[in-house]
């Protein structure tokens, strides 16, 4: 039996695990951006913060979805990945929020996501034992975003994520298309760049394992993220403008993006352009 189709939308994640480096603010600009070009865009806001949720909602609304969230009229990730986590069902449909823009929607984050995340590292174990339950728990909200994508006639789909290589982005990573790196200009965001490649290669071949353990039919995550790029902070919050000295940790980030990010990257599959990174078109 063939594995259910992919909707055509493409994810892509601002995403790099050290806190601070503007993830979030990037996320809502870049996508408002791909907004105003007439895209119809999903935001996801995968990181149990809510930070993105908080940013784009006021905070009465905020705190009616949480309230919300564990009973019948729950609209975040956690009302919709909820029976899936206490093996009571399967993945709720939830309806994503309408933001201010028209082609612009949300699906809300919660801080019960970090529940969620812990019992991913069990789904994630049972993939390897080729138990269902483990396949429907790491996919369950790529299948919801998948739904929400054709239901909406979405063109693109941004995560936001936590500052943090863990279980719940894992599955987001390895859902998406494309992947963006932002960093800061210290000595923290070069030396996280190693870890950051590390991991994402360790994901991608771990996942291309579970794939070939998947039973048939099942939906499945890509798998394979491509970089298009990173984007250096060039202010601190502190302390204003970034100084001279600052600047030249570019030009170090710039490095280590190929040495510890394309070259493991491309050491394990072919889609880079050239080499180097990939280009999207919406």
């Amino acid at each position: 039996m063939a594995a259910p189709s992919r909707h055509p939308a493409k994810r892509i994640a601002i995403f790099n695990h050290k806190g601070g480096v503007g993830k979030t603010t990037l996320t809502v600009n870049v996508a408002s951006a791909v907004a105003s070009l007439g895209r119809r865009v999903l935001l996801v806001d995968a990181d149990p913060q809510c930070n993105l949720t908080a940013y784009l909602v006021e905070e009465s609304v905020v705190d009616d979805l949480l309230a919300k969230s564990d009973g019948p009229e729950g609209r975040t990730l956690w009302s919709a990945v909820k029976p899936i986590v206490e093996a009571t069902g399967d993945l709720r449909q939830i309806a994503p929020y309408q933001l201010s823009d028209p082609n612009l929607f949300l699906l809300a984050g919660d801080i019960r996501l970090s529940d969620f995340e812990a019992e991913l590292n069990q789904f994630w174990l049972d993939c390897f034992s080729r138990r269902v339950r483990g396949f429907r728990g790491t996919m369950a909200i790529s299948s919801l975003v998948d739904q929400i994508c054709g239901q909406l006639n979405i063109d693109a789909v941004f995560f936001d994520s936590g500052p943090n290589i863990g279980a719940l982005n894992r599955v987001v990573l390895l859902d998406c298309d494309f992947f963006i790196v932002p960093a800061a200009c210290d000595v923290f965001s070069v030396r996280g760049l190693k870890t950051l490649g590390h991991t994402l290669t360790n994901w991608i071949r771990d996942w291309r394992t579970v794939s070939t353990l998947a039973p048939d039919g099942i939906y499945l995550l890509p798998g394979n993220p491509e970089l298009l790029g990173y984007i250096p902070q060039r202010f601190r919050i502190y302390r204003g403008a970034v100084t001279s000295g600052q600047v030249g940790y570019i030009a170090r980030i710039e490095s280590h993006i190929g040495s510890d990010l394309v070259n493991p990257l491309r050491s394990i599959h072919a889609k880079m352009v050239n080499g180097s990174i990939s280009q999207l078109r919406l």
